[in-house]
Formats: structure tokens, C-alpha cells, sequence
């Protein structure tokens, strides 16, 4: 029998299954925090900040033995990782991706190891920290102070000199259960925002209100809900004005919603103007809530839209992620979402839902950029946009609304593009891990990360520097003024001698017309399915055609693009080719295969090469790479000025909304022509760059223009392509979609895919594997914690 004096193992008195689940570390209940801080000379400022840092173990295995637990950091860059601790009292390395990003006492752990065991106190985790020539002892025991509390004591010891050791310092940190919500409720109310702020502020609360009413876990409001932004002084815009009219984070807006949300205990992220550190500076902001009350996080718009640049000072802080019971969310605002890499860097930090605050007069949002952003990407996409116009002189185009609730699939539920309203869409997060599509089981997989690192240098070091802004008098590359391109839509008919000749007919009734260049579909001499039941033979086929290919550019005098298969060391490759009079000018072997291409295809090693000829910068993308924004992006840099798609567009929205965004984000023109049987029951599409010569209409300065082909019908459209067109890279006259970026936050595009801090990535756990509590919303000192991780600067 024990002695009374042995002391008893808290595993061995208390279940250890009770410490799986969600735990979010506090950012109010602490004590002693600030002086242990000070003995690692940190100041109080940086104290403050490592106290708020949101920090989350996710437990999803326990026994007496062994941990298995998610860390999560989602403030560095998205942080998180899975590991297992073993409680047997000995020393083992500290996992690299959290000791990597150490600060505080950890940085000093020169070992980078720890040891784990259950205590009579809890489960304790021991770490030696040398500082100030002392050997120091960190220790962090854990212990259930409740069903829904973790206390974490922290004391460091000191070794004395006669052995032994001594308490020099302590303090104690808490975690609270917040389980996840595997599918949850999101609302998205549109309305106008007047010039009267209290009014405003009683409008948002009443959507709020209404919002709960229906059950509503988190709302999305509309881009400067705080007021409408008449800030010109004799019709010109004032920044001094805007920033007097603009709002503070502790101001009666803000502070009134964060009182809102905590009464209610919902989530809200809403649009505010906020003014910076000093005058004139104001951003355009996101403020996230919290239930509590609390403001989780802040994002500044990094685009804006056109005239914004005269009055706001565009945002350049990193892309954050937020870890919440919701799941991981990102944010953007309006214009965010007219270029590819905000949504995209957020995707790639683990993002699974988006949340979008507008004020936009675009149908372009909800037709395109809103939508197209959830499918592109496999997330979740919740927009709110402005609606209506009161006004009856000056500018009278209408926000035009269309809030909507995306899924990663594109299924949407949208709101009136006339009136004020609100929409309700369940939402499930862990959808936006699974990442298929039309065209492929993996998305996220078909990417080819180590190609895209023209996309991370700087603004000046990139080809396309040189088109920046209006278009020229004179344009900086060679080339006709207007390149005469034919969509030659025709595909595999009856037998191949038939296809053939039906080919040569198509190119030389094309030069008659007077084309310079002529664009075939996607492998359109081989019936659906006939390369992947035999590649050898289709590449032996193909061969020929090649050959045929460069003849008839010979005798008519023309250039003409097409993909075919090619054989290449036993491999086989789904391969593009631009030939002219003098032969094949350039092939590419597509770098991103679709899941059917994978089954007999090889991925290129290289993305296409934009070659200068004498019809101009031309490259070639084939078909499914239109859904991978990096892929043209990349060759806008590089300064294209038009794209050739051989495509069989897998859907209607690849046509409509990816095609379109691609030649309008980039600015230049795509020709993308089909097989007359594409699944996506489209035509053959041309969209052209479009060049901005002020005062045009809204909608003409932000959506792509376009001519098409009729679906299924064997014939051949003639499109004008004016060069200088792609030489303009203005949405308008301050917004240059290629000019205005932040090269120095994309680093994420050229991470590998197995590095990427996605919950997949991560672990193969989901909510549902392990038990967990209700969720319970901790209030704590409205105000008082969160302050210091949203400062406008």
C-alpha cells in the first residue's frame, strides 16, 4: 500500500480525455504575464502584442501516455502544425515549424527540445533556457480548471549553487473550450450608407438583430458602412475632409458594434473608414468582431478602386488568417477581388471561408470576381456590397449589390441587385478542404508553385514594367497595330480524312478573310477519349499533323496555334504549338494537367514563354490552365500582349467567368476557341484587353468585352485584336491592375504545396473525430486586449 505522503499523478485522479478538444488561449485572463515578459527583456509594448497573439491547441488524442494535438498561429503567416508528445519524461526536439517562429523565452532554448510528464499538478513541460549566464528551467504545467478552462502555470527556476532549485519567476495563462461549428449559418445584408453616422450605426444594428433572429452565427456588412463618402471640397476630393468625417477603432461606430456582437454573441465583419496615425491618412478597413465583443482582427484594402487613390492610402500589411470556432477566415474588400492574389495568398495560408465587404457599382462582383474567387480557389466566398443610389444629380449609377453566400463548388445564394436585403447560407468549412473541381480532384495539387516567382519580384524588375499605365504613342515592342485573329471552332468529325480537310478548308477561307493568325480547339482531330485510350498512336498521329500544320501556315502565309500529343523519351505530353511561314515558332508541353490528362499526360517543366514575333508578344496556355490565375498572371508579367487558348471548356463558368477575369485582371487579349462537343456547352471566346479612355461607363471600365462563337456549330469568327489595347493597364485613371500590387506579399504563390499551413496539410483529423463541449463565449474587459493588435498606423 502507498504511503499517505506519496503523491498521486493528476492522469492517475483526473480523465485525461477531458483535455481533447478546441482550446483558444486567452488574451484578458493572465496574471504576471507582463513582468515574466520583462524578464526576457521584452518592453511592455511587445508584451502586450505576444499577450493578444491569437494561439489555439486543437487535442485530438490523449492518454496517459501520449498527446496528439493541432497548434495553431495563424498571425505568422498562417502557422500550424500537428504533433505528438509523449509523457515519459524525457528530452525531445521542439517540432520545427513552431520553434521556428519562437519568441519570447522559447527563442532562447539553444537545444530546441522539451520534455512532457503528468505531474501531481497536471501535464508539465519542462524546458531549459539559458540567460544571463544562469541556467534557467522553464516549466508550463497544465490542469483542468473546469470542463471549459485549461490554467497553464508558468514557472521559471533557477538552479542554486548548493543544489536545488528556487521559483525566480511565475505567472499563469488560460485556455477556454471553443469547439469548432462543422456547418454554421452566414448572413449578408445590403443596404446604403447616408452621411449620417448614428444613423448608419443603427442600421447595421438592426441587421444584426435581424441577422441572429434567423439564426445567423456571422454577418457581413458592406464596405464604409460608417457613411458615404462625400468628402470634396469644390468638387475635388479632400483628404483633409476624409479624414476628419473618417472613424477610430475606439470611436462610437466601431465601439457600438463591438457592444452589438457581444450582446448578441455573434460575429460580424464590417466595412469602417478609419483614420491612420496622422492626418490625412485613412484606410479603408475590415473590422472582424468577435461574439464577445472583442475586435479579432483589422485588414486594410490593398486595391482600390480608382478614385480611392485620391482620398485613401492603400493598405501593405501581410495577408492574416483568422482561426475561429467558424473556421479559418480571411478577408478582402472590393477591389481586393478584381486581381487574383489577395483570395489566392489567403487560400494558400489555409483560408476556408472569405469574407468580402463592397461598395461597388461593378456587375462585374457579382457576375464574375465574387463567384469566380470561391471556385478558383475552393473556398467559401461571403460578399456584401452596397445597394441603390438616393441620389438625383451627379453620378447616378447604382451600387449594385448581389451579396451572395459562394461555396468552394460555386453554388450561390444571392441577394436583390435593386434593394436593401439579406441573405442567409449555411456554411461548411471543411468543404474548402477537399479542393475538386470541374477539371480536377485536387486544385490545389495541379499547381505548379516552383514556376511562379516572377510574381514575388519587385514592381520595377518585372518585363511588364514597361506597359505600366496609359498606352503610348508608341508602343515598346514591335508588331502591327491590329492582329487579325480566327476562332477556327471545329472539332473530330465523321473520320480523320474528313476532320483534315475540313482543317485546310477552315485556314484558307481564314486567310481570305484576311487573318494573320488562326487559333484551332484543344486536340480537335481526335474524338473524345481517343488520346487516353492510346497516347502512342495519338502522338504518332499527331506527328503527321504537326507536319501538315506547318504546310498549310507555309502556303497561305499565316500563323496558326493548335495542341496535339507529343512522344518525347516514352513520355507523352499535351503539347501547343504556334507555327508561321518559316516553321514552328514555339510548342509548349502544358505544365497543368487536368485529373483526365493525368492519366496519360506528363506536366511540362516550364510555363509558357511569351515570344516576341512579328505579329507581337504572343504565348499559349492550354485549356483547364485558364482555372490557375498564376498561370496568366505570370504571363502578363512578362508582358503578353495576346494569349492563344486551345481550350474544351470544362464549364460554363470557365468560359464566362475564368476566361473573362483572366483577360481583364491581366489586361490582355485571350482567344480561346473550343471543341464543338466541350462539356461546358460554350463557344469559342475572344476577350479582349480593353483600353481605358475616361469617362466610360462603369460596368465598360471594370468587365472584360468579348465576342463569341455559337456553341456546337462548326465555324469561323474573324476578331480585330488592336495591340495597343493590351498596353493600357488601367481600370481607370488611377487604378493600374498590374502597377498597383504587392509583389512582397505573395510569397505564399511560390511555396511548395506540401509546405503550405492548410488544416490538410496539417493533419487528417476533422471535428467529429474527437469529442467536444458546447461552444461558450468568454467575455472578458470589452476593449481593453485586442486594441493593441489593430493599430491603424
Amino acid at each position: 500500500m502507498a504511503g499517505a505522503s506519496e503523491k498521486i499523478r493528476y492522469c492517475d485522479r483526473v480523465d485525461v480525455s477531458a483535455f481533447l478538444g478546441r482550446w483558444v488561449r486567452s488574451d484578458t485572463k493572465e496574471e504576471g504575464w507582463y513582468e515574466y515578459m520583462r524578464r526576457f527583456d521584452y518592453s511592455e509594448e511587445k508584451a502586450r502584442l505576444e499577450t493578444i497573439e491569437p494561439q489555439i491547441h486543437i487535442v485530438t488524442a490523449v492518454s496517459k501516455d501520449s498527446m496528439t494535438l493541432v497548434h495553431q498561429l495563424p498571425a505568422r503567416a498562417g502557422n500550424q502544425v500537428e504533433y505528438t508528445i509523449h509523457m515519459d519524461g524525457e528530452y525531445h526536439p521542439i517540432p520545427e515549424k513552431i520553434f521556428k517562429t519562437a519568441r519570447t523565452s522559447w527563442r532562447a532554448n539553444s537545444d530546441a527540445t522539451w520534455r512532457h510528464v503528468f505531474n501531481e499538478e497536471g501535464l508539465m513541460c519542462e524546458q531549459h533556457i539559458p540567460a544571463k549566464d544562469k541556467d534557467l528551467i522553464l516549466r508550463y504545467t497544465r490542469s483542468l480548471e473546469s470542463p471549459t478552462a485549461i490554467r497553464i502555470d508558468i514557472r521559471v527556476y533557477e538552479t542554486m549553487e548548493g543544489g536545488g532549485e528556487q521559483v525566480v519567476q511565475s505567472a499563469v495563462r488560460y485556455f477556454f473550450r471553443m469547439p469548432f461549428k462543422e456547418k454554421w449559418l452566414a448572413a449578408s445584408a445590403q443596404f446604403f450608407s447616408g452621411m449620417d453616422v448614428e444613423e448608419n450605426l443603427r442600421t447595421c444594428v438592426k441587421w444584426l438583430r435581424a441577422a441572429k433572429a434567423k439564426g445567423a452565427d456571422l454577418v457581413v456588412l458592406p464596405e464604409n458602412s460608417n457613411r458615404d463618402r462625400d468628402y470634396f471640397v469644390d468638387g475635388k476630393p479632400c483628404r483633409t475632409k476624409c479624414y476628419q468625417m473618417s472613424e477610430t477603432l475606439d470611436g462610437p461606430f466601431v465601439t457600438g458594434l463591438q457592444a452589438t456582437c457581444k450582446e448578441l454573441a455573434i460575429w460580424a465583419c464590417v466595412g469602417v473608414d478609419l483614420r491612420g496615425a496622422i492626418s490625412p491618412t485613412v484606410y479603408i478597413a475590415q473590422v472582424l468582431i468577435r461574439p464577445d465583443g472583442e475586435v479579432e482582427g483589422l485588414h486594410k484594402k490593398h486595391v482600390l478602386w480608382d478614385y480611392e487613390y485620391t482620398l485613401f492610402e492603400p493598405g501593405s500589411d501581410e495577408y492574416q488568417v483568422f482561426d475561429t470556432e467558424l473556421g479559418r477566415l480571411g478577408l478582402l474588400i472590393c477591389a481586393d477581388g478584381i486581381v487574383p492574389e489577395a483570395a489566392r495568398v489567403m487560400t494558400l495560408m489555409g483560408a476556408q471561408v472569405l469574407l468580402n465587404s463592397l461598395n461597388s457599382r461593378g456587375p462585374d462582383e457579382l457576375r464574375v470576381h465574387i463567384p469566380l474567387r470561391a471556385l478558383e480557389n475552393g473556398v467559401w466566398h461571403i460578399s456584401s456590397n452596397a445597394v441603390g443610389n438616393p441620389k438625383t444629380t451627379g453620378l447616378l449609377w447604382p451600387w449594385t449589390g448581389g451579396s451572395q453566400v459562394c461555396s468552394p463548388l460555386g453554388e450561390r445564394i444571392t441577394a436583390s441587385e435593386e434593394e436593401d436585403d439579406m441573405i442567409i447560407g449555411e456554411v461548411r468549412p471543411w468543404e474548402a478542404e477537399l479542393k475538386r473541381c470541374t477539371w480536377s480532384d485536387d486544385l490545389l495539387a495541379a499547381r505548379r508553385p516552383e514556376l511562379y516567382g516572377i510574381m514575388t519580384r519587385s514592381l520595377i524588375e518585372v518585363p511588364v514594367a514597361a506597359m505600366y499605365g496609359p498606352a503610348p504613342k508608341e508602343l515598346p515592342f514591335p508588331g502591327p497595330e491590329v492582329v487579325k485573329v480566327a476562332m477556327m471552332q471545329l472539332s473530330r468529325t465523321h473520320t480523320r480524312q474528313c476532320t483534315e480537310w475540313m482543317t485546310r478548308r477552315q485556314i484558307s477561307y481564314a486567310k481570305r478573310r484576311g487573318a494573320m493568325l488562326g487559333v484551332l480547339p484543344e486536340l480537335w482531330c481526335f474524338r473524345r477519349g481517343e488520346v487516353e485510350n492510346d497516347p502512342k498512336e495519338a502522338a504518332q498521329y499527331s506527328a503527321q499533323r504537326v507536319e501538315a500544320m506547318v504546310a498549310a501556315a507555309a502556303e497561305e502565309s499565316m500563323h496558326l496555334c493548335f495542341s496535339l500529343v507529343e512522344e518525347d523519351d516514352g513520355k507523352h505530353f499535351h503539347s501547343a504549338y504556334l507555327v508561321g511561314p518559316a516553321g514552328v515558332i514555339a510548342k509548349y508541353r502544358k505544365a497543368h494537367l487536368s485529373s483526365s490528362e493525368l492519366k496519360w499526360a506528363t506536366p511540362g517543366d516550364c510555363l509558357p514563354e511569351v515570344i516576341s514575333t512579328e505579329l507581337g508578344r504572343i504565348a499559349m496556355m492550354i485549356g483547364t490552365e485558364v482555372w490557375i490565375p498564376e498561370v496568366s498572371r505570370c504571363l502578363a508579367l512578362e508582358a503578353v500582349e495576346i494569349v492563344l487558348h486551345p481550350t474544351d471548356w470544362d464549364s460554363v463558368e470557365a468560359g464566362e467567368m475564368a476566361a473573362t477575369e483572366r483577360a481583364g485582371e491581366n489586361r490582355f487579349h485571350l482567344v480561346s476557341v473550343t471543341r464543338l462537343d466541350c462539356p461546358g456547352r460554350l463557344g469559342s471566346q475572344t476577350t479582349l484587353a480593353g483600353e481605358y479612355i475616361s469617362g466610360e461607363p462603369i460596368p465598360l471600365m471594370r468587365y472584360a468585352q468579348g465576342v463569341w462563337a455559337r456553341f456546337n456549330l462548326e465555324e469561323m469568327i474573324l476578331v480585330e485584336l488592336p495591340r495597343r489595347q493590351a498596353h493600357c493597364k488601367m481600370m481607370g485613371d488611377y487604378l493600374d491592375v498590374l502597377q498597383k500590387r504587392f509583389p512582397s506579399r505573395y510569397e505564399a504563390v511560390t511555396k511548395p504545396t506540401v509546405d503550405l499551413y492548410t488544416w490538410r496539410n496539417t493533419t487528417k483529423v476533422r471535428p467529429g473525430d474527437y469529442p467536444d463541449g458546447e461552444v461558450v463565449y468568454h467575455t472578458g474587459a470589452m476593449g481593453l486586449k485586442r486594441k493593441y493588435n489593430v493599430v491603424v498606423e
